[in-house]
């Protein structure tokens, strides 16, 4: 699974940057990083909905219960990762990714487990025994992205010509 989505280093994109870089406005790239950001969140909205509507069945064995080790809820504290970062630089560009550091350490590979559809943990946090939850693939992430990115390209491409247009 790819770690993030990118936008970013096409030759309009550069040759743009360039350009309002010469003409000096700082206003316009903070428009236009505004803008290019606001085509990004869409997308990040999905892929945290979808992750949140994963489902992860049980084992199939009857569970005896008990408190969770932890009290966070897992779906959402992976939706939380998913970030957004919009660059102005040599290779401008719009990035939605997964930040493993805003992640607590145990679940930090736990995104693209999920994608896969096996999970194996500890029951209970007993390191002696271990459960396998098994749900179709979700594709949580690829079909998302799929789905979401030739629209985020397109309203780049429209705040591209709309900046383009702005510089003449």
């Amino acid at each position: 699974m790819p770690s993030s989505v990118q936008v970013l280093g096409t030759g309009q994109l550069v040759e743009l940057s360039r350009r309002m870089r010469a003409a000096g406005g700082p206003r316009l790239r903070q428009n236009m990083a505004r803008r290019i950001r606001r085509a990004a969140e869409p997308l990040q909205a999905d892929l945290q909905r979808s992750i949140t509507g994963v489902q992860l069945p049980g084992s199939g064995r009857k569970s005896r219960g008990g408190p969770s080790p932890t009290t966070r809820p897992l779906r959402r504290t992976l939706a939380g990762g998913v970030r957004i970062s919009v660059r102005q630089g040599a290779s401008p560009g719009a990035r939605v990714w997964m930040d493993r550091g805003r992640l607590p350490v145990d679940v930090r590979n736990m995104p693209w487990v999920i994608e896969a559809g096996r999970v194996r943990h500890p029951v209970y946090g007993n390191r002696k025994r271990w459960s396998t939850q098994w749900a179709r693939p979700s594709g949580w992430w690829s079909r998302t992205t799929d789905a979401g990115v030739p629209r985020m390209r397109a309203e780049v491409a429209r705040v591209l010509a709309d900046v383009r247009r702005d510089l003449q």
